[in-house]
């Protein structure tokens, strides 16, 4: 078939008019030996912008001056302010500063010497365990806590970039009551009015509005002012719920229970649109027990696990997937019942497959039959409910159960079900029974489902307070905010996935005087206590009788950072008879064809997910998170509407072009970005972009896709409408940012292949000659010491956490979304990810491209001052205080 070149790379060209022979290229790639992979669309279709772009091996403009400044006035101004600066430096010292040494040295602290603290980050309402270096009392460096069950020492990028929303200077600073400064005192005062009030009617119009919540001391604390006020209401709403795996559990159970993974001892594996690798609460110890199962070893029984990913986007999880079926997020239910019918040894009638989808299925089920008590399946919590029912239903008929999978009790204590509780919440605003609300941990004015209208309720409640870290958009709807604490200025504690409670423990005091929920919960029960939030999660522990001498066992917990032996306890559970069947529900609400289908004829859904690298918009305004790189389509500072390649092909988009989606009678404009494996029928948005009141950072940056997000459709729905605008709008992708000029830098092969021939990798690597080398091999071989890193590369899911580590450790600066366009960003490490196939489902694999701390680092030759060295072990330095600035080290 011949298409139009809709594919762009980057958005500051526009498209191409020439027409690209899809078949051509698909032969012509099977015919090439180890340089068939590709980086982008357009390096496969060979646009001429391609063609121009790899005339050079940095992005044009990287290196130009295109400012409306010409370079000689450019030069005149420098000369002349430099000439200023001279004079005025004869005239002006710095001021004297007066440096005051301790009178009482703190305890353990020794200067230039840092410390480390074990606390956690809470994100979406669980643990991420950390461990925290601390320089002279300012925390400066993030790692995971190797003796934590869930992490094992690793972290995401979100804990390694939550050091700088601590340093944030665009965080709440003050309490504010109708939009003026006010104080903590004056709060108080009006909060004890409202709660005199509350007690003559045991508080029937009190409403607390949270997060999910896991802590046992914060849950004790909402149970007590419950019982304080019993006709109070507490409420729970997080954009990024799990509302379907948990009623999915009383479908299959008939009572809510939790489903932990032991991934290491599955050797057969379906994700059911579930990202387990990246974007599971329990991610990072699911990736460390996934690669224990592709670890492998020289002798001939060693096997790796297989993973079959079925996904309505390209995610981390499938980028490493042996087989991969893209589908939309609707269809992939009836793979799940597909599956779960052939096992049961009943004929398959999930409905009408390809006999390309009908083999796929099939070989699945098979491969798992045949790998009984070592498989396991999983489904991503923006499945319906029954897709989730059967799983469980397949987990037990394959006898998964207490090999590969085990369920525990519920770790979330919050209310369950996250969008009934804030539309019921919602609809007692409405009917004027609610007289003060307190939110915490939660923004619902910009990410509640659209069609509740949150923000019009909220303007009849007669006393809302707010707590949170920045004056956003539910702060603007309250009469009172509160400045909240960051996780590293206060105390608490918190449950990890598994159940294991981890303590937070501060490094800093509050810089900018908050407080944290256990502190106004606290003046909520006792007005006149005046706990510190150390004292309240203290005087909780002490009253659990966990250890025989409390101050022993408290002390030992705080140094590693969790309780032990806190994980939840495991319950057992059979599936209810009619969950036995697996058989749709008489009142099932799944889409006819004919449901799904929009003007055109074309299958259409519109289907939403957390971004990459912002999540629900929390991190929207961390600068290194924004400008990292996402996973797959490496945008930075943008979402976009994520299209496959056929229905951009057939509606002649490209990438770039601001589209116009309609769904529910509510529209929006979103430029599309073209994904290669996307599945053809589905629109993807990624949620917590077009910020209207957050920092400098977040604010207007990207498209806020909540306004089309429902309450009936938090996970996907049909019937999208889709439109050209004839407008464009520049994304920014720093895919082929870097090109290496065919050069075979990612190589791989299969385990047979290695079992062949072990030196294939090296055969296509290029080995300079001696004469051709600026270094003196044989003296450098010489060393007694050298300076060696081995990454696996079999192991690399391509989760880039090195690149976040590496932004934190070196206090990278951004350059913001322009000069990522020139090809100008400054990250020292990155990912590349690297295609193989078609486009509509290609093969992915990651290629991560360190800075080069080796005995032959390209940055020592060409260093004008000598700010790269080599020691006498063998080791690349850098000496910060020379460096000048001019990147050639970079560039080598």
């Amino acid at each position: 078939m011949n298409v139009s070149p809709i594919f762009q790379s980057r958005a500051s060209k526009p498209p191409s008019s020439n027409s690209v022979d899809w078949e051509s290229i698909r032969q012509r790639l099977k015919e090439r030996r180890g340089q068939d992979y590709w980086r982008s669309l357009d390096e496969l279709a060979e646009t001429p912008e391609f063609k121009v772009f790899c005339e050079r091996e940095f992005p044009a403009g990287a290196s130009e001056w295109t400012d409306p400044l010409s370079r000689r006035n450019f030069l005149k101004l420098m000369a002349g302010s430099i000439a200023l600066a001279g004079f005025s430096g004869c005239t002006q010292r710095q001021p004297n500063e007066k440096i005051v040494p301790y009178i009482a040295q703190p305890e353990q602290m020794t200067l230039g010497r840092p410390l480390y603290f074990a606390t956690a980050m809470p994100r979406h309402g669980f643990a991420e365990a950390l461990l925290v270096k601390s320089r002279e009392g300012r925390p400066v460096k993030i790692e995971g806590n190797p003796q934590h069950p869930m992490s094992r020492g690793a972290t995401s990028i979100f804990g390694q970039a939550s050091l700088l929303d601590l340093y944030d200077p665009d965080r709440s600073k003050a309490v504010i009551n109708a939009g003026e400064a006010s104080s903590w005192t004056a709060f108080l005062d009006a909060l004890n009015i409202a709660l005199q009030k509350q007690s003559r009617k045991a508080g029937a119009g009190l409403r607390l509005l949270t997060g999910t919540i896991t802590s046992p001391t914060l849950t004790a604390q909402i149970q007590a002012l419950l019982k304080k006020f019993p006709e109070a209401r507490w409420h729970a709403y997080e954009p990024l719920h799990r509302d379907s795996g948990i009623e999915g559990a009383k479908l299959a159970f008939g009572e809510n229970v939790e489903t932990q993974y032991a991934f290491e001892n599955a050797k057969v594996i379906l994700s059911l649109d579930a990202d387990f690798l990246s974007g599971h609460p329990a991610a990072l110890r699911y990736s460390s027990d996934f690669i224990l199962g592709r670890r492998l070893s020289d002798g001939p029984q060693s096997v790796m696990n297989r993973l079959y990913v079925v996904e309505s986007q390209f995610t981390v999880t499938g980028s490493m997937a042996d087989h991969r079926l893209p589908l939309p997020p609707s269809e992939i239910e009836r793979v799940a019942f597909g599956i779960s019918e052939l096992l049961s040894g009943r004929t398959d009638n999930s409905g009408d497959w390809s006999a390309e989808h009908n083999r796929w299925i099939r070989a699945v089920a098979e491969d798992l039959q045949a790998h009984r008590g070592s498989s396991a399946v999983i489904a991503g919590d923006h499945q319906t409910s029954f897709a989730h029912m059967l799983v469980h239903r397949i987990n037990q008929l394959l006898d998964n159960v207490g090999k590969t999978i085990s369920y525990t009790e519920p770790i979330e204590t919050s209310p369950t079900n996250h969008t009934a509780s804030v539309r019921e919440l919602t609809e007692a605003v409405r009917s004027k029974s609610v007289d003060m609300l307190v939110i915490m941990g939660t923004n619902p004015i910009f990410n509640a489902p659209v069609d509740l209208e949150f923000a019009r309720a909220m303007t009849q409640v007669p006393l809302a307070v707010h707590l949170g870290q920045y004056e956003d958009e539910t702060a603007a709807y309250c009469h009172w905010h509160i400045p909240e604490t960051h996780y590293l200025e206060s105390w608490g504690d918190i449950r990890a996935f598994d159940g294991t409670v981890s303590l937070i423990q501060p490094l800093i005091e509050p810089l900018y005087g908050g407080k944290s929920a256990l502190e106004l919960l606290e003046v909520m029960l006792q007005i006149e206590s005046g706990r510190s939030s150390y004292e309240i999660v203290h005087d909780f522990w002490q009253k659990q009788s966990k250890w025989a001498d409390f101050e022993k066992g408290w002390r030992r917990a705080l140094h590693e950072g969790l309780v032990a032996d806190s994980a939840a306890a495991k319950r057992s559970v059979r599936l209810r008879p009619d969950a036995e069947t697996g058989l749709p529900p008489a009142t099932s609400d799944r889409p006819t064809p004919s449901q799904r289908k929009d003007k055109t004829g074309l299958p259409l859904e519109i289907a939403f997910a957390a971004d990459p690298t912002i999540g629900d918009g929390s991190f929207a305004n961390n600068a290194w998170l924004q400008e990292h790189p996402k996973p797959i389509t490496k945008l930075t500072w943008d979402n976009a509407a994520f299209i496959s390649p056929v229905l951009a092909q057939r509606q002649k988009i490209s990438n770039g072009d601001l589209l116009e989606l309609r769904y529910r009678n509510r529209t929006l404009q979103v430029p599309a970005w073209i994904v290669p494996g996307h599945p053809d029928g589905s629109v993807m948005l990624t949620l917590g972009y077009g910020r209207k009141r957050a920092g400098r950072v977040a604010l207007d940056t990207g498209f806020n896709t909540y306004k089309l997000r429902t309450s009936d459709a938090m996970g996907f729905g049909h019937g999208l409408e889709l439109r050209k605008t004839g407008k464009h709008y520049a994304l920014v992708s720093t895919q082929q940012h870097q090109s290496l000029h065919g050069r075979p830098v990612f190589r791989e092969g299969t385990w047979a292949e290695y079992q062949n021939n072990p030196h294939f990798a090296d055969e296509q690597s290029e080995v300079p000659k001696q004469s051709e080398s600026f270094y003196n091999l044989t003296a450098e071989q010489k060393r007694d010491m050298a300076w060696g890193m081995v990454i696996d590369l079999n192991a690399c899911i391509g989760c880039s956490s090195c690149n976040m580590a590496c932004y934190a450790e070196n206090n990278i600066p951004v350059v913001g979304k322009e000069q990522v366009q020139r090809g100008r960003e400054m990250q020292w490490i990155r990912v590349d990810t690297y295609f193989r196939g078609p486009p509509e489902n290609p093969e992915a694999g990651n290629q991560p491209v360190p800075c080069m701390h080796c005995e032959t680092a390209p940055s020592e030759l060409v260093c004008p001052d000598e700010a790269t060295l080599h020691n006498s072990e063998g080791l690349n330095l850098q000496v910060y205080n020379r460096c000048i600035g001019t990147r050639y080290c970079s560039n080598n």
